[in-house]
């Protein structure tokens, strides 16, 4: 029997084309080529445009609204399955519909699981993710599913920034873990801020649990929607006596008006990563690219390596 690994192609989602030509230039490899044909009432038609039988495929779409590209995913896997692809790797830098994890009132749906298992129905053999919403949402998935972390990222950018008096904060108690790794691995205090909402995407009322007077402020979550919980953290801070403060997000969803409020925020400056397409005017905006860190996890997902080495925090 041969030991010799299958070729590999990368494809990529229309709105996620940027960050699969990065990615693929980071590797040396071309993008593969693929068509997707619309029609005059939105229904659209995938179709590769070269011949993937036998090769391991990875294809790449975050999976943000509007749901055009969770669906063209979903097209794109079963038509590399007919196209008999030996396996089927979703490459999904954002993973959307993960805000719906669990069933926290009467008669709600859990959007989250039923998108995982939409993709596992569709036939992916693995999805390689960053910074899901909820980590318990792999365990959604009957597949394997590497999950990637921006800290990668984002930590030697806060150390080339050279802060004087660091302290990590997160915006809401829900964030404390992902926050308190930061905080141990640049060996600075934490701070956290509580929070109570009176409808989703509105925050009622906040307090800070923590000391961050003349302190150098750097807030961590996951997501930016309508920067409403990250921008009341940052003018708290600054009310509290901190010297700036700063925010990283690994996603960058920034729904109107989410620019306007960062803008005139106490914000000094907000750090995203490009795993979705940043498109909003913001002056404060810093874009860090992660095609590397999943250049880096595509080649070792096909040599059959470990990939736990590369990850600085989990």
């Amino acid at each position: 029997m041969s030991n010799t690994l299958p070729p590999f192609k990368i494809f990529s989602g229309t709105k996620s084309h940027y960050l699969a030509e990065q990615i693929c230039k980071d590797l040396g490899v071309e993008l593969g080529k693929m068509n997707i044909q619309h029609f005059a009432d939105g229904e659209f038609e995938v179709s590769f445009e070269e011949s993937i039988r036998g090769s391991m495929v990875f294809l790449v779409q975050s999976t943000f609204p509007n749901t055009d590209n969770l669906m063209e995913l979903l097209l794109m896997i079963d038509a590399a399955k007919r196209a008999s692809a030996k396996s089927i790797v979703a490459v999904i830098p954002y993973f959307g519909w993960a805000r719906q994890d669990r069933k926290d009132k009467p008669r709600v749906s859990i959007a989250a699981k039923l998108v995982a298992d939409l993709l596992s129905t569709a036939g992916i053999d693995r999805l390689i993710t960053m910074d899901l919403h909820a980590d318990q949402i792999q365990g959604f998935f009957n597949v394997p599913v590497d999950h990637l972390y921006a800290s990668s990222c984002f930590i030697p950018y806060i150390q080339s920034l050279k802060l004087k008096d660091l302290v990590i904060a997160t915006p809401d108690v829900g964030g404390a873990k992902r926050a308190n790794s930061y905080a141990k691995y640049l060996n600075a205090p934490l701070v956290l801020c509580h929070k109570q909402r009176a409808k989703a995407n509105v925050v009622e009322n906040m307090t800070i649990i923590g000391d961050v007077e003349g302190k150098d402020v750097v807030l961590v979550d996951d997501m930016v929607d309508t920067a409403g919980t990250i921008t009341k953290a940052a003018n708290l801070m600054i009310e509290n006596g901190a010297r700036s403060v700063r925010a990283l997000a690994s996603h960058a969803i920034m729904s109107d008006p989410a620019s306007k409020r960062v803008e005139e925020s106490a914000l000094s400056e907000m750090i995203f990563t490009d795993s979705i397409p940043f498109e909003k005017d913001c002056k404060k905006a810093t874009i860090l690219s992660i095609s590397t860190l999943f250049a880096d996890t595509i080649s070792r997902v096909h040599s059959n390596e470990s990939i736990s080495s590369q990850y600085l925090i989990k």
